[in-house]
Parts: C-alpha cells; sequence; structure tokens
C-alpha cells in the first residue's frame, strides 16, 4: 500500500524543510552537482525544473501515484514524499538532503534557522470545504456561534494552532487546517473537485545550535510527529473531517 493513511485520506505526504537565514547557492555547476548527487541516489528523479519564482526541482513523475521530489529555494531546501510507504521510507531521501547540504551548498549550522518535518493529509471535496470543518470540528465550539444565525454559510474556516513540544520552546508543532473554497463556490454552487489539507507541522528552531547531525534530529521529529498523528490527528481531526465528507457524498 502505497499510503499508510489511506483510510482516512486520498493523498498523504512528509515533506522537509531546511531554512536558512542567507542566500543557498545557485551557480550552475553547484546546482547541477547536488541533484547529480541526488539522483545517483533515486535514478527515478529525472525532471529537473526551474520556476519563475528562482526555484530549482528536480523530481519523479508527478502522475505517479506515489513520488519524490526535491528543491532549492533562495533561502530553503525543500524535500516531499507524496503516498510513501512509510514515513521511514520517505526519511530516505530527507537524510540524504541534510546529510549533503554541508558538502555541496556549503549550508553551516550558524546559518541554519530552523527545520521542518510536515506530515500533511489531502481530502477531496466538491463542496463547501468550510462548512465542512465548522460542522466536524466546531460543532460544540463557542466559536461556531454565528453559524446558528438563520440562513448563515461559513465561507471562511481554517483553524490553526501552534504549541511548545519542549521548555525553551525551540521546539514546536503546529496544525494548520486549509480550505479551497471561496465566496463565489458558495453563492454559486459551482464547486471545483478540490482537497482539504490537514498538516501537522514539527520545526525545530536552531536558536541553541545542537550538536546532533541534522538528519538524527529529523528523524527523532519524525517518530514524534507520527506519535502525535496517530494519538491526536487521525481520531480528532482526520476521522470527524471525513466522516463529513461521507454524510455529504
Amino acid at each position: 500500500m502505497s499510503n499508510p493513511f489511506a483510510a482516512f485520506c486520498d493523498d498523504f505526504y512528509v515533506n522537509m524543510r531546511l531554512g536558512s537565514q542567507l542566500n543557498l547557492p545557485h551557480q550552475r555547476e553547484t546546482l547541477l552537482h547536488f541533484f547529480e548527487r541526488v539522483q545517483k541516489e533515486f535514478p527515478g528523479m529525472s525532471r529537473f525544473r526551474k520556476n519563475d519564482g528562482g526555484e530549482f526541482n528536480l523530481e519523479e513523475d508527478r502522475n505517479s501515484h506515489s513520488y519524490r521530489w526535491a528543491g532549492i529555494e533562495p533561502k530553503r531546501l525543500t524535500s516531499g514524499h507524496v503516498n510513501p510507504p512509510s514515513i521511514e521510507e520517505s526519511l530516505r531521501l530527507h537524510s540524504l538532503m541534510l546529510q549533503l547540504a554541508p558538502y555541496h551548498l556549503g549550508i553551516s549550522p550558524i546559518e541554519v534557522d530552523y527545520l521542518d518535518i510536515l506530515l500533511g493529509f489531502d481530502l477531496s471535496f466538491s463542496g463547501n470545504h468550510d462548512e465542512v470543518i465548522a460542522d466536524s470540528l466546531f460543532a460544540d465550539s463557542p466559536l461556531a456561534c454565528l453559524t446558528e444565525e438563520s440562513g448563515t454559510k461559513a465561507v471562511d474556516c481554517q483553524p490553526s494552532l501552534t504549541v511548545a513540544l519542549s521548555e525553551d520552546c525551540r521546539l514546536q508543532a503546529r496544525i494548520d487546517i486549509v480550505t479551497r473554497t471561496n465566496s463565489y463556490q458558495v453563492r454559486t454552487g459551482d464547486y471545483n473537485d478540490d482537497v482539504i489539507s490537514v498538516y501537522l507541522i514539527l520545526r525545530r528552531y536552531w536558536g541553541d545550535r545542537p550538536k546532533e547531525p541534522m538528519e538524527i534530529l529529523l528523524k527523532q521529529m519524525a517518530e514524534r510527529g507520527e506519535r502525535l498523528c496517530q494519538q491526536y490527528i487521525l481520531p480528532r481531526v482526520l476521522r470527524p473531517i471525513s466522516s463529513a465528507i461521507a454524510s455529504r457524498s
């Protein structure tokens, strides 16, 4: 199975982001050498492109159900694995990126701003996304009081919450709910077959310059993120949203 959370979502992905306070190198030889080293480990990553924002990407075929991608932005190193067979498998690419970064891109721990791991879940729904979130996650909340007014419809319900996971607040976790319907769609009833996204993001700020290798820290964050998903995100966020979507199908 290429999606370990297939019972709860249509697509699942694990992304890594390493933020720098300085611009990353964008010289032709440096970029190509870095991406060639990544491609040596993952031969399927053969599609190279540059977008208008100055981001360089190397990726597998995005038409496949499961694929990897890697990117270099002006101040950020990124990678992702869509529908991996396991979180551990997705870490193969992310760990390689972090191992290569100091030697091929010259990234030093001194300049690192943060390290992220994102566990993302997409749920397809052709309808009012904000109404689904309001009904499934805010049904008994005082914040949903306006929905009790006759004739009202939810048009923006995208909750987000961040908590500190460490005493020094340098390790944090955030839940983001992203909806993709707009007022025009709600007004006309003409909805796209788009996705509701649920993100669990663990971020490690680099203020204390940890001595552990970045790939070890990422593995620790991934393990904690998976536990948080199993204990909280799946039963309390994804399951209610999935049930609300099913009731409208």
